[in-house]
């Protein structure tokens, strides 16, 4: 790797800790635990096909169960040093204090820190609920816990530990209403949608098993898919599937995913890293049950003294959705407006995401304490980043991260040299 001083990429990396947190949630989206091989497990064979298309079809809208997540990515663990930052870091970051406003907006807390660090290692236990709509995730942290509930009347994102808690809502009339319309214009062109598709193809649009056929075809290019030992995961009989790259330049060795033989229902999931022996990802059901839970958990009431922040999330019309998208084709729509739109290089396993914030980059706006990012969590994004040719770079055992000081932001499951190539090249 080409090390140099990085000290000017350190600047504002506080509005890059999403970037930091995107692979690892991939990673989290797609793991989990050692499954236990029980040799009077014996499914019926399936081959990968028949499996993935098993799975596909799983009707399951109903289910409660205990996860556990553990990730050993390479990270140290630093959470003692976020906890030992906060009181005294929350005032210089509060509104109050000399950070201000920025604290809350642009800048980075010692929570967000924590947060971070805290979902990238060590072990992790959630309560987990599904019935239709309604949703329910609580995470529970030592002496704390964090609470996020979907249902019909919004979402709830409650933390214990802050004893702060978020109310999103929306005009469910209006949504209706907006989705109605959708569906209704939808339905209206959609003759003439599949004909003009079907014009462009010079063949008729294919059936969904066209689609699975292709799908796995592709897929075999890139990826050796088979299927592995039957096991048992909270007490179920799983089928494995096993997924590994055919890309040599990827980070990544193997997918293990456990399906429940019953009812298709992924119940676990394993990343382990090319050349490791343990996976460095692994989240996966404890216990499970698919009756539908009490609706008494999907109705949350936040504890006496949280402060609660409200948040309605505003329905545009039909009309007003026409005029955004025509803005949008025409490029009308203010750069201040528009979201950041990666870019991709290469393909498959090992394809590079390329995200550009112009002048808001990392090394835009003086020195870090100036951007709202203080001493003390300065002082930990430097020892999770490296000083590279060009920026700072943040390596764990299945993702890199690179910041460059042009205020670029790349990803992938690749290596860090194969980052600083892409940043270089763009190829």
């Amino acid at each position: 790797m080409r090390a140099q001083d990085g000290s000017g990429a350190s600047r504002r990396l506080s509005r890059w800790i999403p970037a930091i947190a995107a692979p690892i949630a991939i990673g989290v989206a797609v793991v989990v635990v050692p499954m236990q091989a029980n040799a009077a497990v014996d499914l019926p064979d399936l081959t990968p096909a028949e499996l993935l298309e098993f799975a596909a079809a799983s009707e399951v809208d109903a289910l409660s169960g205990t996860v556990e997540q553990t990730s050993e990515l390479g990270i140290p663990d630093l959470s003692g040093l976020t906890g030992a930052m906060g009181g005294a870091a929350a005032d210089k970051f509060g509104p109050d204090g000399p950070m201000g406003d920025d604290a809350t907006g642009d800048g980075a807390s010692p929570t967000d820190l924590d947060d971070l660090i805290s979902l990238a290692t060590g072990t992790h236990t959630a309560r987990v609920y599904l019935d239709g709509s309604n949703a329910r995730l609580q995470v529970l942290d030592p002496l704390a816990e964090r609470d996020v509930t979907l249902s019909e009347e919004g979402a709830w994102v409650y933390d214990s530990a802050e004893q702060a808690a978020t109310h999103v809502t929306v005009d469910r009339a209006a949504l209706d209403a907006l989705k109605a319309e959708v569906e209704a214009e939808a339905e209206a062109h959609a003759d003439e949608a599949r004909d003009r598709l079907e014009a462009e193809l010079g063949t008729p649009l294919p059936t969904p098993q066209e689609v699975l056929d292709q799908a796995l075809a592709k897929l075999d290019e890139t990826t050796e898919v088979s299927v592995g030992t039957d096991s048992r995961v909270a007490g179920r009989e799983a089928y494995e599937l096993v997924l590994e790259p055919r890309d040599a330049d990827t980070l990544i060795g193997e997918i293990s995913v456990a399906i429940d033989g019953e009812t298709g229902v992924a119940l676990a999931a394993s990343v382990t890293a090319r050349g490791a022996s343990e996976p460095a990802f692994s989240v996966a059901f404890t216990e499970v049950s698919f009756e539908a839970p009490d609706a008494s958990v999907f109705a949350f009431t936040p504890p006496e003294g949280t402060a609660v922040t409200e948040h309605e999330v505003p329905v545009p019309t039909l009309a007003e959705l026409e005029q955004m998208r025509a803005k949008h084709a025409a490029g009308a729509i203010e750069a201040s407006d528009r979201m950041p739109q990666p870019d991709v290089i290469g393909e498959g396993w090992s394809s590079v995401v390329v995200l550009s914030m112009g002048a808001d980059g990392p090394n835009a706006a003086g020195d870090a304490a100036a951007g709202g990012l203080g001493a003390e969590a300065s002082a930990l994004l430097g020892t999770l980043t490296e000083p590279v040719d060009g920026g700072r770079v943040m390596q764990t055992s299945l993702a890199t991260v690179l910041f460059t000081d042009d205020g670029r932001v790349l990803a992938g499951a690749v290596t860090a040299d194969r980052l600083l190539d892409a940043a270089a090249s763009g190829r």
